[in-house]
């Protein structure tokens, strides 16, 4: 009897049916891949079960039942976009980046939400893949806006915004080196959208737009420039290089003022005179501007010469006694006229009639100058008895002639020229260009004192 019992214990074991040992489940071959989410509205039914038997083929590295799965969910329902966009993530696992692309535009143009994650970063996934990383940002991108919790992708778009950076402003300056201008332009636009807050893409592309004459648009760009980075003085000093071009005097002033404030230099100083100088012409009459080009100057156009580029040294020779001058009323010179005769320079006719508009000869000039060169001479004597002792000879000129010493004087102090054959020609028309060279030598001789 025990012997029986022990002999069906040992039958009952070795029918029992034998229990499988307990294995772990094998890792994805893609971990990368994101599976796209079926939505509720699609997540019953026979295209549903397809796909996610094909996910666990692909993520086994049985591709071929991925396909067949795939392709099965879409035959059952064509409008099934997860299995496009799983479809794409295949090709991807078989390194086909082209093949897998359209796969991506068909499930996201089958997802009126546009709303899938998975095929968005798919797509920048297989653009990256064919170097298209431009198109790939943005659908990186877009992936990212819909799951801000992708904190890998956050990091990745990073970078791939930093080495398109780099790549686009590598071909903006090798386009502005060849001289490649428009090229260039547009390179430095697309390096901006990508990185908006970097003032020297703007200021690059400011100098490409300098070069291609559009000063408005350089203009624009400096500014920007200097908006983002406000202590860069080389940015100021450009904007007011294109101000002064433009005859905005005063906008070159301040942005030259605030370029020295920052990096000052001889270089700043010398262009600040020079707007300076030019903002205080553009103030004066148009008639006074023209003084340069005239073929012959005017009584009224030599006194506003002195009177504007000799002011200090008329204003500390002013005689008390005023000068009577009855018509230069309302005239655009007055003020300078009264000036010049109130200091001795050019004084009215015997009949107080300045005459403004008499033509000026050699004779006239002389005269203004010696006046100039005497009032000079109070703080150097020894070189203006140099100047009366020349008695220089003249051609045309006699030393009895009342213009004589004035004309001697002039030309011996270098402000006036003798004429060909030792001539003085002293009724030759004097020109605007002649005036303002001999002002211009006798504030050289004031400022030389």
């Amino acid at each position: 009897m025990r012997k029986l019992l022990l002999a069906s214990i040992v039958c009952l074991s070795a029918c029992a049916p034998k229990t499988a040992p307990a294995t772990a489940p094998l890792a994805p071959r893609f971990p990368e891949f994101l599976r796209p989410v079926v939505p509720a509205a699609m997540a019953d039914g026979p295209a549903a079960a397809s796909e996610s038997r094909g996910w666990t083929s692909l993520q086994a590295g049985d591709l071929r039942a991925a396909e067949r799965e795939f392709s099965a969910a879409l035959k059952t329902q064509p409008a099934f976009y997860p299995a496009e966009t799983s479809l794409g993530y295949l090709e991807l696992a078989r390194k086909d980046a082209k093949a897998a692309l359209p796969h991506f535009d068909r499930a996201l143009e089958l997802n009126a939400q546009h709303d899938d994650v998975s095929a968005f970063l798919g797509r920048g996934t297989a653009l990256l893949a064919l170097n298209r990383e431009t198109e790939a940002l943005v659908a990186l991108e877009s992936a990212l806006a819909l799951d801000p919790s992708q904190t890998d992708l956050a990091r990745r778009i990073e970078v791939l915004r930093f080495r398109n950076a780099e790549q686009g402003l590598a071909r903006a300056r090798d386009a502005a080196r060849n001289g490649r201008l428009d090229e260039a332009s547009q390179a430095y636009t697309a390096a901006i959208a990508a990185s908006p807050d970097s003032a020297f893409l703007y200021r690059e592309l400011a100098g490409v737009e300098r070069q291609k004459g559009d000063a408005d648009a350089a203009l624009d760009h400096f500014r920007k420039a200097s908006t983002l980075d406000p202590g860069d003085a080389k940015t100021l000093e450009q904007i007011g290089e294109l101000l002064q071009a433009q005859g905005d005097f005063d906008g070159a002033m301040k942005a030259y003022t605030d370029a020295a404030a920052i990096e000052p230099s001889a270089e700043l100083t010398r262009r600040l005179d020079d707007v300076r100088d030019k903002a205080a012409l553009a103030r004066l009459p148009a008639e006074y501007r023209a003084i340069d080009q005239a073929p012959q100057v005017t009584r009224a156009d030599l006194a506003a010469l002195i009177g504007i580029r000799l002011n200090r040294m008329l204003t500390a020779s002013r005689r008390n006694d005023a000068a009577l001058i009855t018509d230069v009323r309302n005239h655009w010179a007055a003020t300078w006229i009264m000036s010049v005769a109130r200091a001795g320079v050019m004084e009215p006719f015997a009949n107080h009639a300045f005459q403004p508009r008499t033509v000026v000869r050699r004779t006239d000039l002389a005269q203004a100058t010696a006046r100039l060169l005497a009032l000079l001479a109070t703080r150097d004597p020894a070189r203006a008895k140099a100047w009366d002792a020349a008695r220089l000879k003249f051609s045309d000129l006699s030393p009895s002639h009342l213009a004589y010493p004035a004309a001697s004087v002039a030309v011996a102090s270098g402000v006036m020229t003798m004429a060909p054959g030792n001539s003085f020609q002293p009724s030759r028309a004097v020109t605007g260009a002649e005036a303002i060279e001999a002002i211009t030598k006798i504030q050289a001789l004031a400022g030389s004192q």
